[in-house]
């Protein structure tokens, strides 16, 4: 079985510059590998601090949730942005054939790296035939 079954978008907004003004929540884009033992998910946070991060692993549902804030002198102007601080949320279900106490998270250079070892029972058995 495949470890991403669905990908559930976020609906909910984020707090701008101004408080009142919310925008939409961004699902950020990722690559996920699989070994024999596991998967290795690669999610492109730039601008995101570790503060700025909640991962999850409950009932067969990974969670990467958070939000990017910029940080610009008081009174700067901004004439043109492609990126925003909107909220992103990006979950992953799988059926739990992954070991959440085994799971390993690294953010470097605007990445999130997750180390996500296959429980025992999802891992390729070998039968003998007598």
């Amino acid at each position: 079985m495949s470890f991403l079954n669905s990908l559930i978008p976020t609906a909910t907004g984020a707090v701008s510059r101004i408080e009142s003004e919310a925008l939409p929540a961004r699902r950020p884009s990722y690559e996920i590998n699989e070994s024999e033992t596991g998967y290795t998910l690669a999610v492109n946070l730039p601008g995101v601090a570790k503060e700025g991060l909640e991962i999850t692993d409950e009932g067969g549902e990974l969670r990467i949730a958070g939000k990017r804030t910029s940080r610009l002198p008081e009174k700067a102007i901004i004439l043109h942005r492609e990126s925003s601080d909107a909220a992103f949320e990006l979950v992953l279900e799988h059926d739990n054939t992954i070991d959440p106490s085994k799971t390993e998270a690294e953010l470097k250079d605007g990445v999130l790296h997750l180390k996500l070892a296959k429980a025992e029972s999802a891992k390729p058995r070998k039968i003998a035939v007598s």
